[in-house]
């Protein structure tokens, strides 16, 4: 007896369908490649190292259109406004983020002593301050300002 009622061999264990039209309206349509596609690429290349953090909704809002673009909503080095200090949100998310990394190889930039757990040793460089990840903190009115790990005190 099958899930789909007891139809002895017909169709087996899967559900009878009708032979359906797709219509070629009803699919997504495919991305050509092109400058698009090549600005694409280069953007996520550039964002790799970044961790987001700070107002969620900022967050959500810089997915909107605006009249500025997102270069032109970063607060200068030396206009910042936010604390120099991790929060312990950010270490969380920066050290899962160097964890998973050195998990899937990626080189390791202090000498390992022996260890093997990728967690202690992205714990080890943080405190040797040696993480290439970059805090992206959004703010409320959809500015964001971008500390390396380097920067921000523990």
């Amino acid at each position: 007896m099958s899930d789909y009622g007891d139809e002895g061999d017909v169709g087996g264990d899967e559900p009878m369908y009708e032979d359906e039209e797709i219509l070629e309206d009803e699919l997504d349509p495919e991305v050509l490649g092109g400058e698009d596609d090549e600005f694409n690429r280069r953007g996520a290349e550039e964002e790799e190292n970044i961790v987001i953090g700070g107002d969620p909704s900022a967050t959500a809002n810089r997915t909107k259109a605006t009249t500025k673009s997102n270069k032109d909503k970063k607060v200068p080095n030396d206009q910042r406004t936010t604390t120099p200090y991790m929060t312990k949100y950010e270490r969380a998310r920066v050290l899962g983020t160097r964890a998973l990394q050195i998990s899937m190889n990626a080189p390791v930039l202090v000498d390992l002593e022996g260890e093997s757990d990728p967690l202690q040793i992205a714990i080890k460089e943080l405190r040797e301050k040696k993480i290439p990840l970059i805090i992206r903190r959004y703010l409320p009115d959809g500015y964001y300002e971008d500390w390396s790990c380097e920067e921000l005190l523990q």
